[in-house]
């Protein structure tokens, strides 16, 4: 008999997997005015990298020795993995903090998300469209950077192979697929700070807490792995592996760093994401 009851309650044509579509959640996201500013200030990096390098010159070896970024101005190529090589590190994980931190949290803070729930929309349907939307936001800016990179590169520096710092090049063909591998691999990376922000944002009402509490904690583990005492142990640190991706751009590719990379990051991401539904689920929303 109650079973009978709930499926009367519920309103005709009703379907919880059709709540919060994708599409909306995307809309509601990409017309914000931080997804606007983050958005022009990834594709204002390469242009700022262009100017320097005018002002100052062409980057040279350093004591006989040649890197990634001597060779910034050999091709449009070399100037997209340059700026991928300057912004892996720190820039790129603050639009993953950001939009991944940001989601959860804004909603509290507007003291909309009881409405939300309330249309009625199921609290794991709510999380995994926030969350697939924040992912996908991520990766279009991992992609804005190299791709506005590339262009602006080629128009500068024409368009030619990957040189490699170690000697010998790439053709253009391998090189943009060596690129792809490379986005996909800071991507994957990422994921331990997309995890952090996301946990963070079910936590708390306030957005700068989740985003900047991602990002202070990104910033301890690269810490944490320039103490070499640390030994092996560096090995469980996300960080340790955040520049595996320079095996992509070598005459041979290699693996084996970005494998385990990949495994690490995924592993922490995993456990927080699973934290992140589990605690959102038994949580009171009042705001």
């Amino acid at each position: 008999m109650s079973t009978l009851t709930e499926k009367a309650a519920v309103a005709s044509g009703y379907r919880a997997g059709r709540t919060l579509p994708l599409r909306v959640e995307l809309a509601r996201q990409f017309k914000r005015r931080r997804t606007l500013v983050m958005g022009g200030i990834l594709a204002a990096l390469p242009v700022v990298l262009l100017i320097a390098f005018a002002i100052g010159g062409r980057p040279g070896a350093q004591n006989g020795q040649v890197t990634l970024l001597d060779t910034a101005t050999a091709s449009g190529a070399n100037f997209a993995a340059v700026n991928l090589f300057v912004s892996a590190g720190f820039l790129l994980v603050i639009p993953v903090a950001l939009f991944c931190g940001d989601t959860v949290a804004s909603e509290a803070g507007w003291s909309s998300l009881r409405y939300l729930l309330a249309a009625p929309v199921p609290r794991a349907r709510l999380l995994w469209s926030k969350l697939v939307v924040a992912l996908g936001l991520s990766l279009a800016a991992m992609i804005l950077l190299p791709l506005v990179a590339l262009a602006v590169g080629t128009v500068a520096y024409g368009w030619g192979p990957l040189q490699i710092p170690t000697g010998g090049a790439l053709d253009t063909t391998t090189a943009t697929q060596r690129l792809a591998v490379v986005i996909m691999y800071i991507f994957l990376s990422q994921l331990v700070t997309a995890g952090l922000a996301f946990w963070l944002s079910t936590k708390t009402d306030a957005p700068l807490g989740a985003v900047g509490g991602a990002v202070g904690l990104t910033i301890v583990g690269n810490v944490l792995d320039q103490v070499t005492a640390l030994g092996d142990w560096r090995d469980f640190l996300p960080a340790h592996w955040q520049y595996a991706w320079a095996d992509a751009v070598q005459p041979h590719l290699e693996w084996s760093g970005m494998i385990q990379g990949t495994a690490v990051s995924i592993t922490y991401a995993m456990v927080l994401f699973a934290l992140a539904f589990r605690g959102f689920a038994r949580k009171d929303i009042v705001s």
